[in-house]
């Protein structure tokens, strides 16, 4: 490629067959990337007698240029690549196009030189920004259509703002055109408010006062500030709101580039990764978000220019009047230790946060992979089903197998083991469409029925054992449950019956809103109170057949040779009976504990699916099983978000395998210690 003047910028095209060089002399140059074989040539139309002073980019992705004058003026300009199909070839022409016109837009009413200019461009309005010495000039420019002739005029609007005091290094507008950064000084950034049209605050970027800004550019999407130092260090800033809600420029994380000073900086396009070279030749990457170094390599000592293509597979170096292209590797830099189970402090949040957020609508939005969300979620679901479950099922295996009746025993327990069989999808669907409004409409019913229900059993065991001895022996023995039925109906037809009362005499007629209003409580209709509920009764049966048959196989002959001792038969249940068949109840509790943690049905349609980490009872979650069954059918084979998702399988297998493993020796060392009696 025959050379056109001092190299101003570097890119690559999509497909990294096309390069495209910007020479100070006005000359864009496309060229081949392979063997940089020039394809066309453009002379971008500068007023005569004009010089390019500074050149700047828009947001990484938008291919839009533009270019500082010596007459204060700026030309913008967008490098586009047209993709044809003559003769079944792939034809790449790379054209170089006018969005605002040719005519340059003035910014410099006296007409000096712009040192540095940037701008950001939205679907109305393009904001330019340029400086001189430590002036600033702004000027708006908005797009109106006409509605009858469809003619397209710009209307031009000068922005003051409050002058610089240090001269200004580098200008950079962020995509919804609120702020504007001005790196000046050593180490200074001044933010102003654009919409207030004040200042913000002036924000020291480096505490080594030996240290200064040699680089800067802004990260994908434009939110943050990557600032590189004369010492190899790289750091990264955004906008966050303080405690007190006003919005600063915060210090969010760091990076090491070797010891020499920063040069360049060059985002990536779809990603939150960059590149960076330092004066001793060593070309860095990075990814801000997972805080990763992913690579240090010396390349070019000398480098003039630096450029990635948009899928971040190759490098362009321009050294010595020389191309050097290099092949980059790297498919999965936003995954790391940190970003699955770290707090990380996410672009637009106001700190640190667990987070999984897969995906979103604009393509500058970052994937949010943290599994300890999904995890606690598992727990949570988990941690509610069996604070049901576990008393239910163990308290009604041991009465099964030791007080009750044969003959009603034989009919009891296929019962309960046959709702085993029922599809957990059925109960997903009760949960979700009948269940939750169900819960939701009748609150004090259904925590007086959790309150009432053992207090109603007590109550009637009392005033049993106070009836007439000729009463109560004309029960056949084992069957005094039976009478328990009745007893159970009447409390929860009392609870329910009563809960509108409860819900206008305590609660105001509407205790969701008391709760929400009065206690500040987040209430989502599909909770944890309803997964616990369906999860629960899911998990009895599983519980419940195991306990039974553990406290069935204790020999008769030692609970007869207790009771022969003398003990009753409570304590003959709980120092003999429970003690001997305690490593099966452990093993019952561990199954039904790993069925609540892989439970993926009922968790997916009785819960909201919100990956939150709260304990709030009436908040919703999401778990390990439930997130793989919804996203998976929608990842990218073999994209990170793939990936993560069976890494999260085996997290969820890992976890299974560990508590299977702990109970399993729990229950042998159960099995050792009461093997004696």
């Amino acid at each position: 490629m025959q050379q056109a003047g001092a190299p101003l910028l570097l890119a690559l095209e999509e497909q990294n067959q096309v390069g495209m060089r910007v020479a100070a002399n006005g000359e864009v140059v496309f060229f081949a990337a392979k063997n940089g074989a020039e394809l066309n040539r453009v002379s971008l139309p500068l007023p005569a007698g004009t010089q390019i002073s500074s050149i700047g980019q828009g947001l990484p992705g938008s291919n839009l240029l533009a270019l500082g004058l010596s007459n204060g003026s700026a030309l913008v300009f967008k490098h586009v690549y047209k993709v044809t199909y003559p003769d079944n070839q792939k034809t790449i022409s790379p054209q170089i196009a006018y969005p605002y016109g040719e005519a340059p837009l003035n910014l410099d009413a006296q007409g000096r030189a712009l040192e540095h200019v940037s701008l950001s461009a939205t679907d109305e309005t393009l904001l330019l920004a340029g400086s001189t010495g430590n002036e600033l000039h702004l000027l708006a420019l908005t797009q109106e259509e006409n509605m009858l002739t469809g003619e397209t005029s710009l209307e031009q609007q000068r922005i003051v703002l409050p002058q610089i005091a240090e001269p200004i290094k580098a200008l950079y507008v962020d995509p919804r055109q609120q702020w504007l950064y001005v790196i000046n000084g050593r180490a200074q950034a001044d933010v102003f408010d654009l919409r207030s049209k004040s200042l913000n605050g002036r924000y020291k970027l480096l505490e080594d006062s030996a240290a200064e800004v040699t680089a800067s550019a802004q990260l994908l999407g434009g939110i943050s500030l990557l600032v590189g130092d004369s010492k190899g260090g790289i750091g990264q800033w955004f906008m966050a709101r303080d405690p007190d809600g006003e919005p600063r420029l915060k210090h969010i994380r760091d990076f090491r580039l070797g010891a020499s000073a920063v040069q360049q900086i060059k985002p990536e396009e779809r990603r939150k990764g960059f590149i960076a070279s330092n004066a001793a030749g060593e070309l860095g990457v990075f990814h801000s978000t997972a805080q990763r170094t992913l690579l240090i390599e010396p390349l070019a000592k000398g480098a003039e220019l630096l450029a990635l293509s948009p899928r971040a597979n190759r490098v362009l170096i321009e050294s010595e009047h020389q191309l050097k292209p290099f092949s980059l590797h790297n498919p999965h830099p936003e995954v790391s230790w940190s970003a699955l189970w770290s707090k990380v402090w996410y672009e637009s949040y106001d700190e640190p946060k667990y987070i999984w957020q897969s995906t979103a609508a604009n393509a500058e939005f970052e994937p949010k992979l943290s599994l300890a969300p999904l995890t606690f979620g598992t727990l949570k679901a988990a941690f509610y089903a069996m604070l049901l479950a576990a008393p239910l099922a163990i308290a009604a295996a041991i009465y099964t197998a030791y007080f009750m009746a044969p003959r009603m025993r034989r009919k009891v327990k296929p019962v309960i083991e046959l709702m085993e069989a029922l599809p957990t999808v059925i109960l997903g669907f009760f949960a979700g469409l009948f269940l939750a409004p169900y819960v939701e409409g009748h609150l004090p019913g259904i925590f007086s029925l959790l309150l009432l229900t053992p207090l109603g059993i007590l109550l009637a065991g009392f005033f049993g054992s106070r009836l007439p001895e000729s009463w109560r022996q004309r029960i056949p023995e084992g069957w005094e449950s039976a009478l328990l039925i009745p007893v159970v109906l009447a409390v929860g037809w009392f609870a329910l019956g009563v809960s509108p009362h409860l819900e206008a005499w305590f609660f105001g007629g509407d205790m969701r809103l008391w709760i929400s209003n009065d206690l500040g409580i987040t209430y989502d209709q599909r909770n944890a109170l309803i997964v616990g509920l369906a999860m629960g009764f899911a998990v009895i049966p599983n519980i419940y057949s195991i306990a039974e048959d553990a406290v069935f196989s204790v020999p008769k002959s030692l609970t007869l040779g207790s009771l022969a001792l003398g003990a009753t038969p409570w304590q003959t249940l709980t120092r003999v009976v429970i003690l001997t068949a305690s490593p099966g109840i452990f093993s019952a509790l561990m199954i039904g504990m790993g069925r609540a943690v892989g439970e993926t049905m009922i968790v997916l349609m009785a819960t909201g699916n919100t990956p939150v980490m709260e304990m709030n009872l009436f908040e919703g979650m999401r778990t390990l099983a439930a997130n793989v069954a919804v996203e998976m059918p929608e990842s990218e084979v073999g994209g990170s978000h793939y990936r993560v998702l069976f890494l999260s399988a085996l997290v969820l297998l890992l976890f299974t395998f560990v508590m299977n493993t702990l109970a399993e020796l729990i229950r042998q060392r159960l099995r050792k210690k009461y093997a004696s009696l």
